[in-house]
């Protein structure tokens, strides 16, 4: 078990599956392309719309001006001034002499570290700001690895319709829409096939998810863990589906792995560089489609987890956000909001609740209420 400070203990998007790691299922054409199903054998040890749903027509032409629209690095849009900053940060000031914030909830701290980030103007048929993404996380083929495969689909899609009442009702200003969010790459604990320490899905497994969120008009999101691989094998892999108006993009960089160490001996890493890779490519596949901005996910619970961020290149075509992405105490969470994702700005936030890791030490599980508290409040939650 990974000890880390003031940051969530083995907090991973799937560190539950890495102790009972996925194996390779029965092959297709390609022997590295294959159904992944839960092994409990060998364990790895782990140390360490709008809505999008249809959406058959294109959006209208933007009527931004250019410099609105431009791509910027997160450094420059740092750089840029709020023209209302100085007004905010008196007012700020002097409520935080008043009022006292748990972690995560200050308003002047998230100002000082950049918050609101000047991103380029997203454009038509963009999900966020307007929107809340609520999403069931998880891997049809395993019952520990999240919400989407713990319950038969209709127990699950009912459960997950519930969360987004719940999160419309909590912020009416902000829609939540359904969305399930498929583990669709593999980290494994043995090379596999491939040699690359992880497993596909294949198509027929992924469309028929998505095809079960579209009956919802919400999203789906397709997840890579890269493995020994590299992520640049993976956009062109999926580009198929990420034409689809309502399919979106994830990675966890916790099981990016390089130097030829095993996923779940070590937390991986995710450079800016390779950030800026995908969401090139996710722009490029919005404009020949003439598609809304495409969401990327890229979880997070340590600073090493993405390097360079101010790096990171903002595009008016990508909406990026920063998932903090761990579990234990409400505290602890906050904590690692703070520390690893308010501290580091991108774009946009959002938040990951484990029905069970969260609870299992007799916390609470955060409700909409709590998360609502936190600045920036994350418009994109997970639910595992």
């Amino acid at each position: 078990m990974i000890h880390l400070p003031r940051t969530l203990v083995r907090a991973a998007a799937l560190a539950v599956a890495l102790s009972a790691p996925l194996a390779l299922g029965a092959c297709g054409k390609d022997a590295e392309e294959a159904d992944a199903q839960v092994s409990d054998g060998k364990a790895a040890s782990a140390d360490t719309s709008a809505a999008g749903g249809g959406g058959a027509a294109a959006p209208a032409a933007a009527q931004f001006a250019p410099a609105d629209t431009a791509t910027r690095t997160v450094a420059q849009a740092l750089a840029r001034s709020h023209p209302d900053s100085a007004k905010a940060d008196s007012i700020a000031k002097a409520d935080s002499v008043t009022k006292r914030y748990n972690a995560g909830e200050d308003p002047d701290f998230a100002r000082e570290m950049g918050w609101p980030v000047n991103a380029p103007r997203s454009l038509p048929g963009a999900l966020l700001p307007g929107k809340r993404i609520v999403c069931y996380y998880g891997n049809p083929n395993s019952k520990r690895m999240g919400a989407l495969g713990e319950y038969p689909r209709d127990e699950m899609l009912s459960r997950l319709d519930r969360e987004v009442q719940r999160w419309t009702q909590a912020d009416p200003s902000t829609p939540a829409v359904p969305c399930l969010h498929m583990v669709t790459v593999v980290a494994q604990g043995d090379a596999g096939p491939s040699g690359k320490y992880r497993a596909q899905l294949r198509d027929t497994q992924t469309d028929s998810i998505y095809r079960m969120i579209k009956e919802r008009n919400g999203v789906f999101i397709i997840d890579v863990q890269v493995g020994q691989d590299d992520i640049r094998n993976f956009v062109p892999r999926f580009e198929e589906f990420l034409k689809r108006p309502d399919v979106h993009f994830a990675v966890d960089p916790e099981f990016y792995m390089r130097g030829g160490i095993v996923p779940g001996r070590k937390i991986g890493t995710m450079t800016a560089a390779d950030i800026n890779y995908v969401s090139g490519e996710l722009a490029r596949i919005v404009r020949e489609n003439r598609l809304p901005p495409k969401v990327l996910v890229i979880h997070r619970f340590t600073r090493n987890m993405v390097t360079g961020s101010r790096d990171i290149i903002l595009r008016p075509e990508v909406q990026i956000v920063m998932d903090m992405d761990g579990w234990g105490a409400p505290w602890l969470k906050r904590d690692s909001y703070r520390d690893y994702i308010v501290r580091e700005p991108v774009q946009y936030t959002g938040f990951k609740l484990f029905y069970h890791n969260d609870t299992k030490k007799g916390d609470p599980l955060m409700a909409p209420a709590d998360l609502l508290k936190l600045h920036p409040t994350p418009l994109y939650i997970q639910y595992q």
